[in-house]
């Protein structure tokens, strides 16, 4: 038989605590503040895909690239480049650059610019 507590302070102190937040699970340092990941490649076929998305996003459009073999920082700054060019802003989420409005034409001649193997992905 199992005694329910009757009050907090009987489960005997801390029972919920986001102080630690969430960590690296290779170096244990907090996620934003973690260097054991910044210079590694995401593993893939090194193409570049190009999509329009509207899906969840309101009715917006949306153009992602997704698949870019770069590390962290020089994924940041290949997206600031590409927002520049567009002439509009976007995001930087999980490793997909995101670009406001549909720009699939332009980014795939931009990315072929720079050197990228770039693929039209989606109808």
């Amino acid at each position: 038989m199992v005694k329910k507590a009757s009050s907090l302070s009987a489960l005997g102190g801390l029972v919920y605590s986001t102080d630690a937040g969430r960590h690296c699970p290779d170096c244990k340092q907090p996620i934003g503040a973690c260097t054991c990941k910044q210079s590694v490649v995401p593993a893939g076929d090194g193409i570049a895909r190009v999509r329009r998305e509207t899906k969840g996003r309101g009715g917006k459009t949306v153009t992602t690239v997704s698949g870019v073999p770069l590390a962290e920082d020089a994924l940041k700054e290949l997206a600031s480049a590409l927002k520049k060019r567009c002439g509009t802003g976007g995001a930087l989420k999980d490793g997909v650059i995101e670009i406001q409005g549909d720009h699939v034409e332009l980014l795939l001649e931009e990315l072929a610019k720079r050197g990228f193997k770039a693929k039209k992905s989606g109808g």
